[in-house]
């Protein structure tokens, strides 16, 4: 089950609806591909052979092999246990940050993190990073955090992007930098930090 996949990325051309099983076969072989291999080895053609798909339905989705190896990164392997529903915000965002932190925890998430440090920012390999690993997690976050909003479980009185870039930037600056290790303990202390700043507060 490709947990991330079921948001689908920016497609790069128009055509035909999209068919799930058909998107979990073409990301399936891109991870096998992406682990066997590695980053260097994974390519469109490669991808659609395994799939047993023709190369225009993956570009219908994907806009080239950078954009579609983050994607087979992130999404969860066939046959994995899908996260069960969460009571609250922080629980909700906090599955989704161990997801995000056990994928990087990888050889292979620490060799694209790597070759990512080491690249140009406006590379495709870099814009591939911001579409399919920031910008897809931060779509998941924004859509928790405006139902708590509703909800009254959080006040986003300093504005979503903002916390959102409070949520997300710390994971990241980690992942890129390699200053400090990512782990766990601390994708929790930076989703608690940022709960203690919106939960609403109750009369004194």
């Amino acid at each position: 089950r490709f947990i991330m996949s079921q948001v689908p990325p920016q497609p790069g051309k128009p055509g035909r609806p999209r068919s799930p099983a058909v998107q979990a076969a073409i990301l399936a072989a891109a991870r096998d591909i992406l682990l066997r291999q590695g980053l260097g080895r994974l390519t469109i053609e490669g991808v659609a052979a395994q799939a047993g798909v023709g190369k225009p339905t993956i570009y219908r989705s994907w806009r080239n092999a950078r954009e579609l190896a983050m994607a087979a990164l992130m999404a969860e392997p066939e046959g994995a246990t899908s996260l069960p529903a969460h009571p609250t915000a922080l629980a909700r965002l906090q599955a989704q940050m161990t997801r995000l932190i056990e994928t990087f925890a990888t050889a292979r998430g620490r060799q694209v993190a790597l070759t990512l440090a080491a690249s140009d920012p406006d590379s495709e390999l870099a814009r591939a990073f911001r579409a399919q690993v920031i910008l897809h997690a931060r779509a998941e976050g924004r859509a928790v955090l405006l139902a708590a909003e509703a909800g009254g479980e959080v006040a986003l009185s300093a504005g979503i992007e903002v916390v959102l870039d409070l949520i997300y930037a710390p994971i990241f600056y980690r992942l890129l930098a390699g200053h400090l290790p990512l782990s766990q303990t601390f994708g929790s202390a930076v989703l608690q930090a940022v709960f203690a700043g919106i939960t609403p507060r109750g009369p004194a």
